[in-house]
C-alpha cells in the first residue's frame, strides 16, 4: 500500500510564499521521481516541477522557474514545494505523484506517474 498525502496549500496574496509538503508511506522517496502536478478549473494538467532519485536539481516548467523550489527530505520521507512570489496565475489545486516504474527518470507527463495524493488547494487572490 503506497499513500500520498499533499499538505500546506491555503489562501495567500499575490506576490507571498506557501510551503507545500509531499509524504508518502509505503515506499521511500530517495529511489523514485517525485513530481508536483497542477490543475486549474476548466484547464489541463500540467506539470510543475519534478525532482529525481539520483539529481538534486529539480526541473521546472518555465512559467514557475526562478520562483518556485523542490527539494527532498529523506530522513522525513518528504518532498517539498517552496512557492515564492505567487501570481493568481499559480491558483490551481496542487497535487504530488511518484513515478516507480522504470525508467525512473524525472518528467513531467502526468502519464508517467503511479501513485498520486488527492491533492490541496492554492489560492492566490488579494
Amino acid at each position: 500500500q503506497v499513500d500520498v498525502m499533499e499538505s500546506g496549500g491555503g489562501l495567500v496574496q499575490p506576490g507571498g510564499s506557501l510551503r507545500l509538503s509531499c509524504a508518502v508511506s509505503g515506499l521511500s522517496l530517495e529511489r523514485y521521481p517525485v513530481a508536483w502536478f497542477r490543475q486549474a478549473p476548466g484547464k489541463d494538467r500540467q506539470g510543475v516541477s519534478c525532482v529525481s532519485s539520483h539529481e538534486a536539481l529539480g526541473t521546472y516548467r518555465d512559467s514557475v522557474r526562478g520562483r518556485f523550489t523542490i527539494s527532498r527530505d529523506n530522513a522525513k520521507n518528504t518532498v517539498e514545494l517552496q512557492l515564492n512570489n505567487v501570481e493568481t496565475g499559480d491558483t490551481a489545486v496542487y497535487y504530488c505523484a511518484v513515478l516507480s516504474a522504470t525508467p525512473r527518470q524525472c518528467m513531467l507527463s502526468e502519464y508517467a506517474y503511479d501513485y498520486w495524493g488527492p491533492g490541496t488547494q492554492v489560492t492566490v487572490s488579494s
